[in-house]
């Protein structure tokens, strides 16, 4: 029994993986979405590049895990608790060190801002 449980979730591992390489062809650059949200920074700066790209997947991995869930609208409060609980410990180091005064509503709000390019992006792309 334990076997195939294992053989079930490797399967469930390696269509996630494809998913997720598939939808990470549409996804931005962290290096521009870092450019359109830090723009008094120089995109270049690695912790503010680090810190877009991390929530960026972030988000994008809580929106996989949702939508395989079938509860993919009506939970944006969820998802976003979820994005704040992984994000936050890692971008307010990586931003500290840049020099940008961080607290945890700036975090929200950055990955509000995340979130909302990221909508954008992919009604562009069914569009």
């Amino acid at each position: 029994m334990a076997n195939k449980f294992l053989t079930v979730m490797e399967a469930i591992g390696r269509d996630a993986k494809i998913v997720l390489t598939q939808v990470e062809k549409y996804l931005p650059p962290a290096a521009t979405l870092a450019g359109l949200l830090f723009p008094a920074q120089t995109a270049t700066v690695a912790g503010v590049v680090n810190s877009v790209g991390l929530i960026q997947q972030a988000v994008t991995v809580i929106e996989q895990k949702y939508a395989a869930l079938g509860s993919a609208t009506g939970t944006g409060a969820q998802k976003l608790a979820e994005a704040l609980s992984i994000v936050t410990p890692t971008v307010t180091q990586l931003l500290s060190a840049e020099g940008v005064p961080v607290n945890s509503d700036y975090i929200q709000k950055l990955t509000n801002a995340v979130v909302a390019i990221l909508n954008v992006q992919m009604t562009a792309v069914a569009a």
